[in-house]
C-alpha cells in the first residue's frame, strides 16, 4: 500500500463511509483498478481461503484500519468494514458485556488491546445491532501483528459463533441453581444404588452431611418400617425402566422418622441402558401431621355436633330454637335442652373459655355432669353448684365454664333460672320490648370448690314472650373499625324477626352478627338459644 493510498485512506477516515478496504497484496492502479495475481501467492487466493473459513476473521494496520474482512465476519456481526475509529467500533458494530446490556469499552475490545501488542485468549462478547436483532454470542481471539524488524505493524482478530454453546452453558447453570436450591431432596445414584449426589436439601432433610451421604447408598436412611418385599418391588420398577412414585418412610440421622414422597427417575445413555438414578423426594412429614390433626378435628367435630339437640322434648309446649356455630373445628360453646325430674324444661347455654380442642372436651363433661345431676335435681341454683363441685377438679389453670340455666314450666308459665357468669339473657314482650334480664347469680363454673349459686324467679311468662340466651361471641364480634356487635343490636335482630319461628330467628341473628363482622374472619363460637311462649303452653 503505497503513500498516496494511504493518504486518500486516512482523507475517508471522519467522514465515516464504508470501507473500500484492499486486501493484503494487491497492487493499486489508476483509476482505483486492482490488478490481482490468481496464483496460491496471490491476494486473491489468501482472500478465497480467509472467506472459506468458518471464523470470522478480522485484520486491522496499526492505525486500526480493517484490511482484511472475511465473510464470516460480515456474516456474524450483520455489518462488513466500516471506516471508523477504534473507540466507535463497539458502538458501530452493538458489542455488550456477559449481562447484555452495558456496552462493551471500544479500547478493552480484543483487536484494541492486539494493537498495542497484548494477546487475548477465549474473550466472550455480546453482539447486538439492527442487522443481528436477536443477538449472538462471539468467543475471540487476537494477537498483534509484527514486520521483519518485529516493530508492531497491526492486529488481527478470529472470532467464532458460541451462541448455542453459550445458551446450554446458561440452561445448564440454571439446571443446576434449580436442582442447587429447590427445596426438594435430589439424590442421584449410578445404576447399583451408590450415591454420587446430593443437593442441599437432601442434606437438611436427612440431617446427614453430603460427605456423608456420597458413597453410601439410600439403605442408610431406611426407617424399618418397610419390608424388603416393598424394596424389591421398587427395584423391580426401576430395573424395568419405569419411574416409580410413592411415599416413603425413612429415618433421619437423629432416629427421627419422616415422610418422603418421592419420584424416581432411572436415566438412560443414548443407547438406552440405564446409568443412573434421579429420585427427588419431597418431606410430607408435617403435612402428613396435619391432615391427621384435620382427620381428627372433623371427627371430633362430628361427635360434638352430635351432643347438641337436634330438637326440645316434644312435650316442652314451646317453640324453641338452638345452633351452635364454631369458629373451628370443634369449640366450646354449649346449649342443651333438658327434661328435669319435676317435669320442667332445662334450657342450658354454656361457654367453655377458648374454643379449641381442648374447650370442646370441657364442654362434653360439662353436658354430661349437667344432666346427670338434672336426673335427681330441678332446682338450677342446685344443679349448678353441684355441677361446679365436680368439674372443679376437670378444668386447669387457665378454664373455667359459664352456664345459664333456665326452668321452664309449661302450665303455670313460669321461669326460674341461675347464672354461672354468664352473658345477661332476656325476655321480650310480644311487641318485643325487654320484660327481664337473666343476669349472673354467681361466679363461673371450675373456680372454687366451695361455690353456691342462686336460683331467680322471673316475672310470669305471657303469650307471645320471647326467652333470648346466647354466648358472648354474639355480643363481642367486633366490626372492621372495632365496635362490638353488643346486645343492643341483638335484641333489635330478634324483634325485627320475631314472628318467625324460633330456628329461624336463631340463624337471622347468626348472619347478622357475621354481617357486622364484614367478612373477617370468625374468632369465637357463636351460639343462641330462642325461646317463644305460646298459647299451647299452658295446655
Amino acid at each position: 500500500m503505497d503513500e498516496n493510498e494511504n493518504a486518500a485512506r486516512r482523507d475517508g477516515f471522519d467522514a465515516g463511509r464504508p470501507l473500500a478496504y484492499v486486501p493484503l497484496g494487491t497492487t493499486a492502479r489508476a483509476g482505483g483498478a486492482t490488478g490481482l495475481k490468481l496464483d496460491p501467492t496471490s491476494a486473491a487466493f489468501l482472500q478465497g481461503i480467509l472467506d472459506s473459513l468458518a471464523d470470522g476473521v478480522i485484520v486491522a494496520d496499526a492505525e486500526g484500519r480493517f484490511v482484511q474482512f472475511n465473510d464470516a465476519a460480515k456474516r456474524f456481526l450483520g455489518l462488513g468494514p466500516v471506516d471508523v475509529a477504534p473507540p466507535l467500533w463497539s458502538a458501530t458494530y452493538g458489542c455488550f458485556r456477559e449481562d447484555r446490556v452495558t456496552p462493551y469499552p471500544s479500547d478493552e475490545l480484543p483487536l484494541a488491546r492486539s494493537l498495542r501488542g497484548e494477546t487475548v485468549y477465549d474473550c466472550q462478547l455480546f453482539v447486538r445491532n439492527q442487522n443481528v436483532p436477536e443477538g449472538i454470542w462471539l468467543s475471540l481471539d487476537s494477537s498483534p501483528l509484527k514486520d521483519e524488524n518485529s516493530a508492531l505493524c497491526g492486529g488481527v482478530v478470529i472470532f467464532r459463533d458460541v451462541t448455542s454453546k453459550k445458551r446450554e452453558l446458561e440452561r445448564v447453570g440454571l439446571l443446576s441453581a434449580v436442582v442447587q436450591q429447590t427445596a426438594d431432596s435430589v439424590i442421584i445414584t449410578d445404576r447399583e444404588g451408590v450415591i454420587e449426589y446430593v443437593n442441599p436439601a437432601a442434606a437438611k432433610i436427612t440431617e446427614f452431611g453430603q460427605d456423608e451421604l456420597v458413597g453410601r447408598t439410600p439403605r442408610l436412611l431406611r426407617s424399618g418400617l418397610h419390608d424388603e418385599e416393598f424394596y424389591a418391588d421398587l427395584w423391580k420398577t426401576l430395573l424395568e425402566g419405569r419411574v416409580y412414585r410413592g411415599t416413603i418412610i425413612n429415618r433421619k440421622k437423629s432416629g427421627d422418622l419422616y415422610y418422603s414422597e418421592q419420584t424416581i427417575t432411572p436415566i438412560r445413555e443414548t443407547t438406552g441402558t440405564i446409568r443412573h438414578f434421579v429420585t427427588v423426594g419431597r418431606d410430607v412429614t408435617e403435612i402428613r401431621k396435619a391432615a391427621e390433626r384435620q382427620s381428627k378435628l372433623l371427627l371430633a367435630r362430628s361427635v360434638q355436633q352430635r351432643l347438641y339437640p337436634a330438637a326440645p322434648p316434644r312435650a316442652s309446649g314451646f317453640d324453641i330454637g338452638g345452633n351452635a356455630f364454631m369458629a373451628d373445628e370443634t369449640g366450646g360453646d354449649y346449649f342443651d335442652f333438658i327434661s328435669l325430674s319435676d317435669g320442667c324444661l332445662g334450657v342450658a347455654v354454656g361457654d367453655v373459655s377458648g374454643h379449641a380442642f381442648d374447650a370442646a372436651l370441657l364442654m362434653s363433661l360439662t353436658r354430661a355432669y349437667l344432666r346427670s345431676v338434672a336426673q335427681t335435681q330441678s332446682d338450677p341454683g342446685k344443679v349448678l353448684t353441684l355441677v361446679n363441685r365436680v368439674l372443679v377438679e376437670d378444668t386447669a389453670d387457665n378454664q373455667f365454664v359459664t352456664l345459664l340455666l333456665a326452668c321452664l314450666h309449661g302450665p303455670s308459665r313460669t321461669l326460674r333460672y341461675a347464672s354461672a357468669g354468664h352473658t345477661t339473657g332476656y325476655v321480650l314482650d310480644a311487641s318485643g320490648d325487654v320484660r327481664s334480664e337473666l343476669t349472673s347469680t354467681g361466679m363461673p363454673l371450675g373456680l372454687f370448690h366451695d361455690a353456691s349459686f342462686e336460683t331467680v324467679s322471673a316475672p310470669a311468662l305471657q303469650q307471645g314472650d320471647l326467652i333470648v340466651l346466647f354466648t358472648d361471641g354474639v355480643t363481642e364480634t367486633e366490626d372492621a373499625g372495632g365496635t362490638p356487635f353488643g346486645a343492643s343490636r341483638a335484641l333489635d335482630v330478634v324483634r325485627t324477626y320475631r314472628r318467625e319461628p324460633s330456628a329461624k330467628i336463631v340463624n337471622r341473628l347468626y348472619r347478622a352478627v357475621r354481617d357486622h363482622a364484614t367478612r373477617q374472619p370468625q374468632t369465637d363460637d357463636i351460639t343462641a338459644v330462642i325461646c317463644k311462649i305460646g298459647s299451647s303452653a299452658g295446655t
